[in-house]
Formats: structure tokens, C-alpha cells, sequence
């Protein structure tokens, strides 16, 4: 798996942030709800809910980059400021903001993962948590609502945003999450961001930005949404530009709500709270291993989790300062993933003596759990990893584990070609978009296209056929995707079960989430699979589906 929705790194840097002040510019406050007026003004009675949104920039990261050149550190009319002008501008800029455009530009310019470079940065500048708190809003509002904020800068700039330099883009949208969505004076934020742009660009492109941003604060936030509605076009494009969600997601957010049970009009609903949900921090969710560690045990602020048995929220700042979690006996891990996990444990009684694979390990959230699982009921667990840095991931996930599992390095589309029918119960937590985890990482709904779509699902059903073949017959097989993309969930589910026709059988998969949940889940219409919402259940969107080998 991609790894998005087991914890990732946690600490300041993570999206949930460690607090909200902010020292010197105020602190950071709610961002608007924009959502439900703006969805909803001007839809028709009809509308078209197949008719693909207007190409609105920002949608991703390739075409954000066409036409903006590579001369990071100059304009196209400018000359890039000498080291002295430099190092003076950058003592200027408050090292919160320094810090999020830092990471905002990385993500932009060399694909680099928020939830991973942040915590670094946050670490080795030695900030307070009220400044920790402020870089850490900073960074992922900006990276959740850049595709809004490119609207209004082009509206702002009167010029397409593929026409401005990357690193001004980055500039702009910063200081545009300050003035639209957060609760700071609109001078501090214009006046770093001006010296920010000194920085990275130069002298003339200080007039350009501070022009674009005295144009943006001219009106109020509610005037901008207005004025962004109104260029949009269809009902989708007002979604698309409002909630900065590309439109191609948009759309298979609500044909998976519909799949999952809703009728139309409560698609509609679901579809709005689905991607306001996207655009709130991610609580922070931790696991106790099974045997290992009690909830009561974990030495911080929180409550237990609602769902999973193991599970524990808190609003705490660095979980890597928790003494359980240094010890690796309780790990951060949202709790859709610890329900996924526990669904292949749970589904039967463990005989001793059972083998278990985690076909796809990386980076060992899940295999922590499972192999926590089998320890406490007499069974042993193998996990692979075909990617040796992430084989040493799930290495280290395992180490508090006594007697830790094996760990194999193998392509997991050959383990049944290999291993025939050795493995009891086999969780296969396939590669996937990751669209279910888009709180986490915000920047990967700019990164995925239709055409990932397609090459995962080829991928995925092969790791389906080689788990299938490496099953003994009466095994137990979890399918799992950190993603409610149909054709990666009920999809794959219905053409395994054609491909392996009168050799695989659906198992009730919700009846067992259900036994083993805290309290009791709302689910969908099928029962043989469950689908996690973010607006529904507070996880991460798992998909899961347990079938039986005949």
C-alpha cells in the first residue's frame, strides 16, 4: 500500500496540526465553511452530474508546471536578486511561512510528500508550538485549497496562473490561504509575502505580487467565492474550483457514494460533506497493539477511538514523544486502517498453527496489527515488501513484535507462483490512489490522473490472482484500498469473483466489522463489503472485502 493511511510520519508536521497560534500575525482561525452556499448557488433542478468541469488550473501538478519555465529564482522580465539582497530578505520572512513555502515549493517542484518533509523541517528549526501549529495550517490549507486560490489569483492577476512562475505561484497561494481563510493582518501577510518573492525571484516580481494580493484584499473572502462561482461553469466546475477537488474526482466520489447505497439527491448531500471532510485535518488516530498495550496505557490527552478496540484519538502534539509509541508497542495508524486490518484477524476463530501474509506490507501499519493478532492466537505471520526502503519500514514497524515476523522482499504478483497454497489468511492491501486519504496528503489530489486509475487496476487484480494462488482452500482473503474509487473496490471485487468463479466466495465482511467495532458502524447496502467515509465515520475512505478460497 501507498502508505497514506497508516499514520505516516505523525509529529507537528502532521495534519493535524499541534496548535493553533500563531506568534507575531495572529492566530490561525476556522476556514470559512464555503461549501454548502456556494455548491449549491445557481444548481439546476437537472444537473449534469456526468458532464465532465471545465479544465480549471492547478489540477495537477504537470500542467501547473507547463508553461511557468524552470528559472526558479527569476521572472520573466526581472533579474534574480544578488546573496546579499537574499539572506537579508530571509531573515525577514517569519520562519513559520519560511517553512510552509519550503515545503509547498518542494511538493511542487520535486513531487516531495508534505506529511513526510514538514515534521523534518518542524524538527531541525526547533519552533514552538504555537509556530509548529501555524507552519502546519500554513502548509496544508494552502496544499488543500491551492486549486481555489489559483482561480482567485487569476481573477486577481487577470492572467492564466500557467503564466506566472512556479515559485510566485507558491508565493500567492500562501499568503492567499492567510488573507481568505485564516484570521492573520492582511499587511503581515503581503509584506512577507512580498519579501518572500524578493527571495525566491526578483526585485521587479515584488511589485507584481504585492499588486495581486493589495488586489485580493480589496474584497472580502465572501466576495471572492462569489466572484470564483461565477467563472466557473456547470455544476461540477463549482465544485471543482470550491472545494479544489479536480473534477475527474469529483465525479468518482459520487458515482462510489451512489454504489455505496445513496439515492441521488443523498449523493448530492453526501458528495458536499464528503469533500468538506477532505479539507479538514485528519485527527490524530493511534493503535494499541493487541497484547502488547492497553488504550488506558498510551500517556496522553484523548479518548478512545470510536470503532476500533485498539483505537485512541488525541489532539496532542508530537506522538513521537509518547513514551508507548518510542517503545513501538502503540503505533500511529488512522482507525479505518486498524478496522481494515482487523477484519481479515477477526473473521474467524484463529486455529494455532495458521499462516498469515500481508501480500503488501509497506510500510507495516497493518502488519504491526495482524502481527499482533497472531501472536496473541498462536499464529505466525509473513509480510512482503518487494521495495527494499519499505521492506526496512516494515521491518521496523515489527520490531516491538517478540520474535518479529519474517520479512520477504519478493514481487508480490509472483508470491502465488512461489508459495502455492501455504497461507491461512491473506491481506492484500493493494497499491492504490490514495483518494480516500486526501486529508493526509492533500497534494496527491493534484498528482493523480484516470490514467493512474487504470494502470493500479491492472496491478491490483494481479495481486488478487497471485494471493488467490497462494491460499490453501477454505483461506481467507482481504482485498483492502485506501480509496473509494469504484473501479478500484466493488469493481475489483466483482471481476475477482468472475475470473475465480466457483473457487472464491464474498464473506459477510460487514457482519464481522460490526462483532468486532466498539460501536456499531453505518455501512452500505452490501453486505459482503464495507466503505469508510471521512464524513460518516471520521476515517480515512478503507474499502474492504473478505472472500474465502472454496
Amino acid at each position: 500500500m501507498s502508505g497514506t493511511n497508516d499514520g505516516g510520519s505523525g509529529g507537528t508536521g502532521g495534519t493535524g496540526g499541534t496548535g493553533s497560534g500563531a506568534a507575531n500575525s495572529g492566530a490561525p482561525g476556522e476556514r470559512p465553511k464555503h461549501g454548502r452556499r456556494g455548491a449549491n448557488q445557481g444548481r439546476s433542478s437537472s444537473p449534469g452530474r456526468d458532464t465532465p468541469g471545465r479544465d480549471t488550473p492547478g489540477r495537477d501538478t504537470a500542467s501547473r508546471d507547463r508553461g511557468r519555465g524552470h528559472g526558479a529564482g527569476r521572472d520573466r522580465s526581472g533579474t534574480a536578486p544578488g546573496p546579499r539582497e537574499r539572506t537579508q530578505s530571509a531573515t525577514a520572512v517569519q520562519p513559520a511561512r519560511r517553512i510552509a513555502f519550503e515545503v509547498i515549493r518542494a511538493v511542487r517542484e520535486d513531487d516531495a510528500y508534505a506529511n513526510l518533509l514538514l515534521p523534518t523541517k518542524l524538527a531541525r528549526a526547533k519552533l514552538n508550538t504555537a509556530d509548529a501549529g501555524l507552519a502546519t495550517e500554513l502548509t496544508y490549507g494552502t496544499l488543500r485549497l491551492r486549486g481555489y486560490y489559483d482561480r482567485v489569483i487569476e481573477l486577481a492577476a487577470n492572467r492564466p496562473i500557467d503564466e506566472i512562475d512556479g515559485p510566485l505561484v507558491d508565493v500567492l497561494e500562501l499568503a492567499a490561504h492567510q488573507l481568505l481563510s485564516l484570521r492573520v493582518a492582511s499587511h503581515a501577510a503581503v509584506n512577507e509575502a512580498v519579501e518572500l518573492a524578493r527571495v525566491v525571484a526578483s526585485r521587479s516580481s515584488t511589485g507584481f505580487v504585492n499588486g495581486v494580493l493589495r488586489t485580493i484584499t480589496r474584497s472580502t473572502p465572501e466576495e471572492w467565492q462569489d466572484r470564483v462561482l461565477g467563472s466557473a461553469q456547470g455544476d461540477d466546475g463549482r465544485l471543482e474550483v470550491l472545494y479544489s477537488h479536480p473534477s475527474w474526482i469529483i465525479r468518482a466520489f459520487r458515482r462510489a457514494l451512489l454504489t455505496d447505497g445513496a439515492t441521488a439527491d443523498e449523493a448530492e448531500v453526501d458528495l458536499v460533506a464528503l469533500l468538506e471532510a477532505d479539507n479538514e485535518p485528519a485527527k490524530l488516530g493511534l493503535v494499541a497493539l493487541p497484547g502488547l498495550a492497553t488504550r488506558d496505557e498510551i500517556g496522553v490527552d484523548g479518548h478512545p477511538a470510536p470503532y476500533s478496540p485498539f483505537g485512541f484519538i488525541t489532539e496532542s502534539g508530537d506522538p513521537r514523544d509518547i513514551p508507548e509509541v518510542k517503545a513501538g508497542t502503540v503505533r500511529v495508524q488512522d482507525e479505518g486502517s486498524q478496522l481494515a486490518a482487523l477484519a481479515l484477524s477477526r473473521a474467524q476463530p484463529i486455529r494455532k498453527g495458521e499462516r498469515w501474509l500481508d501480500l503488501c506490507a509497506g510500510p507495516g501499519g497493518k502488519s504491526a496489527v495482524l502481527a499482533a493478532e497472531a501472536r496473541e492466537g498462536g499464529a505466525v505471520l509473513t509480510a512482503n515488501e518487494p521495495v527494499p526502503a519499505r521492506a526496512e519500514l516494515v521491518r521496523n514497524a515489527l520490531a516491538a513484535i517478540p520474535d518479529p515476523p519474517v520479512v520477504w522482499e519478493l514481487d508480490g504478483t509472483t508470491v502465488g507462483e512461489s508459495h502455492p497454497g501455504e497461507f491461512d489468511r491473506i491481506l492484500v492491501d493493494a497499491p492504490c490512489t490514495g483518494l480516500g486519504a486526501l486529508r493526509r496528503r492533500p497534494e496527491a489530489r493534484w498528482r493523480k490522473s484516470p490514467k493512474d486509475v487504470a494502470e493500479l487496476v491492472v496491478l491490483q487484480s494481479k495481486l488478487i490472482d497471485s494471493a488467490m494462488a497462494a491460499l490453501k482452500p477454505g483461506g481467507i482473503l482481504a482485498y483492502l484500498t485506501c480509496s473509494p474509487h469504484v473501479a478500484e473496490t466493488r469493481g475489483q471485487a466483482t471481476d475477482a469473483l468472475k475470473r475465480h468463479a466457483g473457487t472464491l466466495e464474498p464473506l459477510a465482511t460487514q457482519a464481522t466489522l460490526q462483532a468486532l467495532a466498539d460501536t456499531p458502524l453505518v455501512l452500505g447496502t452490501d453486505e459482503t463489503q464495507a466503505q469508510l467515509w471521512p464524513h460518516v465515520h471520521g476515517t480515512d475512505a478503507m474499502f474492504i472485502a473478505l472472500f474465502r478460497k472454496l
